[in-house]
């Protein structure tokens, strides 16, 4: 028989539930806590005075209320004060963001990249100097509590291993040792469309949804897919590779060595193809696509209309498998749909499943490219969020 919690179990349990409702929801009175987490208010009290005196959290008094008698105070997360630092390797560019507890961007700076081939040594080298630079301009008092990697290849969740990076060139490269060497602090690491699902689902245009797929397009297409509220690891962590399904047999070559895949199909490079552009590459080519489009050049319109079919392929082989409330379209693929949604709409009404189609909600990235750094962050503060006390000290005595 399981012995019941103790009360410092208790004790640890709220004050993780607690700062997480803070963490996610932003300023909260005491009362709302209270009612969130079905507990009294001393005990709200208790919980607020030991984040607070921590430094995770601060009590003040609300704005106006209009409402009769002693206002309840509100609790807000020490933003400048505690932060992660957020990573993101992507297909064409670095990006680190310094991440406030609550999600605030409070600092961010990007290197764009060409395409192809990265020197593992090289990439982590500059992100080590990036994020060195930026633990440097925090403030003096400022505790970082985590760092999280956001990268464009299937990574082995036990130990950030990149095991395939077919856009970058990468092969079992152990980029979350590596770089935690070079920084001194732990990284934990994870694919970038399933960290960008998490983002949406806590942060963006899917705030609340249980069942949704984030599909995330640079080079390639990447997916990441929660169901009942959890994401889809499968075994090793290398689920929601959705770019790699077969949408065209015998089509265009993929960089995985197959042919007809979706990313093949539907991203970047088959949207730059398609139009002719060869003369632009990366986002810039996709806006330029769209802008044409939209101008009337005709070759740009049946560009998106064959690359937003294949898409709608995709998205409906998607919905017949997960049946999703909502499907996220993210990174370029957020351009891509918003110019072609009659042809990913009409092949998902083709397509689609009746009983799973017509509930379906189809929407942009509300976090747009930011949303595998916002990911990412939230992987870097899970600990703080598991042990809140325990963790800050140990950040603040490393």
């Amino acid at each position: 028989m399981k012995a019941a919690p103790s009360p410092d179990e208790i004790r640890r349990r709220n004050l993780a539930v607690l700062l997480r409702h803070v963490h996610v929801s932003g300023p909260l009175s005491r009362a709302e806590l209270a009612e969130r987490m079905g507990l009294n208010r001393s005990t709200i009290l208790a919980l607020t005075t030991d984040l607070a005196a921590a430094g995770l959290v601060r009590e003040e008094l609300p704005g106006q209320t209009g409402k009769a008698g002693r206002p309840s105070l509100v609790v807000r997360p020490e933003s400048d004060r505690v932060y992660v630092l957020a990573l993101d390797v992507g297909a064409d560019r670095l990006a680190v963001a310094r991440v406030g507890l609550g999600g605030a961007i409070i600092d961010r700076c990007e290197m764009p990249r060409d395409a192809g081939t990265f020197d593992p040594d090289v990439v982590i080298a500059e992100l080590a100097r990036m994020t060195e630079s930026m633990m440097h301009a925090a403030h003096k008092g400022a505790v970082c509590v985590g760092v999280g990697l956001a990268f464009c290849g299937m990574v082995r969740e036990r130990d950030g291993v990149v095991r395939y990076g077919p856009n970058i060139g990468w092969v079992d490269v152990p980029v979350g040792a590596l770089l935690s060497e070079r920084l001194g602090v732990p990284v934990a690491v994870g694919n970038n469309a399933n960290l960008g699902a998490i983002a949406e689902r806590e942060r963006g245009v899917g705030a609340g949804v249980r069942d949704l797929i984030y599909l995330h397009g640079e080079v390639g297409i990447g997916g990441g897919v929660i169901m009942g509220g959890e994401l889809l690891g499968g075994e090793g962590g290398y689920g929601g590779e959705v770019g790699h399904m077969i949408v065209n047999p015998g089509g265009r070559a993929c960089r995985c060595g197959s042919r007809g895949c979706l990313e093949a199909e539907a991203g970047e490079l088959a949207l730059i193809a398609a139009a002719g552009r060869n003369d632009l590459t990366g986002r810039a080519a996709v806006a330029a696509i769209v802008d044409a489009a939209a101008r009337g050049d005709a070759d740009a319109r049946d560009a998106l209309h064959q690359v937003g079919d294949w898409l709608g392929y995709g998205v409906a082989n998607l919905v017949n498998v997960f049946n999703p409330t909502m499907v996220v379209f993210g990174g370029v693929l957020r351009e891509i749909y918003l110019a072609a949604a009659a042809q990913v709409r009409s092949r998902l009404a083709v397509d689609g499943l009746l009983a799973v189609r017509e509930r379906v909600r189809l929407r942009t990235s509300a976090l747009a490219d930011d949303a595998p750094l916002v990911g990412a962050a939230e992987l870097a503060f899970a600990e703080l969020l598991t042990d809140p006390l325990q963790t800050l000290a140990r950040a603040q005595n490393s």
